[in-house]
């Protein structure tokens, strides 16, 4: 039978072991953490390419639909065009039959800024594309027109791009592949 003095001896950790799991613990986190900072910024990259991508592909199905021309182009505001080359503050796509600069209507979608630093920049001046009824690119300014998505810092691996062709069609890239920058 165990006394009550031996249980009370007994309950508990000493202070070695409590080091020792602490030590442990620390290694643990040590080696954790920055897999999981990268893994975040993975799962970010990938949700801002796959919604960019996303969109083009709707505005060309929808100016297919349509049977009128429709356009994606930035926006900081969600109502008109900024004219500016880089993307990451958000883009809105709307019905062009007139192929203007700015939506007559309320946009067709819209897609808010970036919560994250990363940046999503074009090559040759982009600002907008343009699809035609057939689903062709109206007025590219480049053959193909590339979107860099680069993380901020840039971190070569998580670079992302897709290129758009006078077809219509996108193609994703990793860096140092094809204009996506390494």
């Amino acid at each position: 039978m165990v006394s009550k003095r031996q249980f009370l001896r007994h309950a508990g950790f000493t202070t070695i072991e409590l080091i020792m799991v602490m030590a442990i613990a620390a290694v643990l986190i040590a080696i954790v953490v920055p897999s999981f900072k990268s893994a975040i910024q993975t799962a970010s990259t990938t949700r801002e390419i796959n919604a960019f991508v996303g969109d083009l592909g709707f505005a060309r199905a929808e100016a297919i639909k349509e049977g009128v021309p429709v356009t994606i182009c930035a926006s900081s505001d969600g109502a008109k065009c900024s004219g500016s080359t880089s993307w990451q503050s958000g883009w809105i796509i709307f019905s062009n039959p007139t192929l203007s600069a700015n939506p007559a209507g309320t946009p067709l979608r819209k897609q808010v800024a970036f919560t994250s630093t990363d940046k999503l920049v074009s090559d040759n001046n982009t600002s907008a594309i343009s699809f035609s009824s057939e689903g062709f690119t109206v007025s590219l300014p480049g053959n193909p027109v590339t979107f860099a998505l680069q993380t901020s810092p840039v971190t070569t691996s998580l670079t992302q791009c897709v290129a758009i062709n006078i077809a219509g069609r996108h193609v994703m890239q990793k860096a140092a592949t094809g204009n996506c920058p390494s």
